[in-house]
């Protein structure tokens, strides 16, 4: 693995806009950074990442099926008590699941260690999937990458497969999410075009525009009802929400399923590795208060278990900033100091994408800092020929 300089197209603003990805800014600063790419060797790819994302998904899918039969996991998990059966029913039910992707420290030399796991809203997908790959078809072409020059990415065409196998006879599925939250917003017409090519008939609705009839099942503005929906909205917003009660009686087919909810907080990272300890994968980590912490040393991080965009991550021991943004009033995870490699003052964090069950490519965002936050920039990768 290392970091290339590269010389960025000169129209590459216009040629994102064109396809869709007009969120390539963030406050005025470049998200999508294209003067640099990260190049891994087959071997790495093969051998270390798709082996470490298929493990961990499977470890995860047992984590899920022994908490959702465990008052006491749920709780550790802050899943409220009033919906606990509503999430391990759907569990029971095998309710399928579309997307997820983990997030690992490496650097080609040492295993890839898990930092977390976005398991229910994962975004930088289209970013990932299309115009990354966009990038590399243009790069090859004009003989700016060698010939055989490659990439990790097959996400497009898993996401579309994926929803032509959960719904083999098309239909008419919601998309819900923030409307005014650009990225979302485009991150979801993604989706929507993901779904008309699998032959899916998609409609968009706002998060705001849903509501609750008189039976208590969920309809959009003009009157019809939600019967599959994929929603870019977390399920530790929805399980506490005032619609929550009508949750597990309105009879929704949720993507991603309720019991994504087991997975999608930070709980899961000392409970991994509680079950597999020294797992090459994992990182020692610790309910925050757990007599075991102490093993951690002086320096360690503290990660709230709900948070996002590394807002208020700590680095208990060192000298980073923490992004305040009010989370952690659910608890808190610690989990061992295992910081981003360096490359030259930047640090990136791979993101390996699951679909379904198998591992489908990766994106990889680099931050100046060891914690990766909200304007941390998207370095498109290659496989070097």
């Amino acid at each position: 693995m290392r970091r290339l300089t590269l010389e960025p197209r000169p129209d590459w603003r216009e040629k994102a806009d064109a396809v869709g990805f007009v969120y390539h800014h963030t406050d005025g600063r470049a998200y999508w950074d294209e003067s640099a790419a990260y190049a891994f060797t087959l071997a790495e790819v093969e051998e270390d990442l798709e082996p470490a994302a298929t493990e961990l998904h499977e470890l995860c899918l047992d984590l899920v099926d022994e908490a959702s039969r465990s008052d006491e996991l749920m709780g550790r998990l802050a899943i409220p008590a009033e919906h606990r059966d509503f999430i391990a029913g759907s569990w029971r039910a095998k309710e399928p699941s579309l997307y997820g992707r983990f997030d690992f420290g490496y650097d080609g030399t040492a295993k890839p260690k898990l930092y977390e796991y976005n398991a229910d809203t994962p975004t930088s997908v289209f970013e990932a999937a299309t115009f990354q790959w966009l990038w590399l078809e243009e790069l090859l072409a004009s003989g700016a990458l060698a010939p055989g020059t490659d990439q990790f990415n097959s996400l497009f065409e898993a996401l579309r497969d994926r929803f032509a196998t959960l719904f083999p006879t098309g239909g008419f599925v919601h998309f819900a999410s923030d409307a005014e939250a650009i990225e979302d917003r485009q991150t979801v017409r993604f989706f929507e075009d993901l779904a008309s090519q699998a032959g899916l008939d998609p409609k968009f609705v706002a998060m705001t525009d849903i509501g609750v009839n008189a039976e208590g099942q969920f309809a959009d503005r003009e009157g019809l009802l939600l019967q599959a929906a994929f929603k870019l909205y977390p399920w530790e917003h929805m399980l506490r929400e005032p619609y929550a009660a009508h949750l597990a009686t309105a009879k929704v087919s949720w993507l991603e399923p309720p019991w994504k909810a087991i997975l999608s907080n930070k709980g899961i990272l000392p409970l991994l590795w509680e079950r597999h300890p020294g797992h090459p994968n994992l990182l020692e980590a610790y309910f925050e208060g757990d007599a075991g912490a102490s093993a951690l040393g002086p320096r360690y991080v503290r990660k709230p278990l709900f948070s996002r965009e590394g807002a208020n991550v700590e680095v208990v021991g060192g000298d980073e900033p923490v992004l305040d943004q009010g989370y952690g009033a659910e608890g808190a995870i610690l989990q061992a100091y295992h910081p981003p490699p360096d490359f030259d003052g930047k640090r990136p964090v791979v993101g390996a994408w699951i679909v379904g069950a198998e591992p489908a490519g990766v994106g990889v965002r680099e931050d100046d800092s060891v914690i990766t936050k909200n304007l941390a920039r998207f370095v498109p990768h290659i496989i070097e020929a």
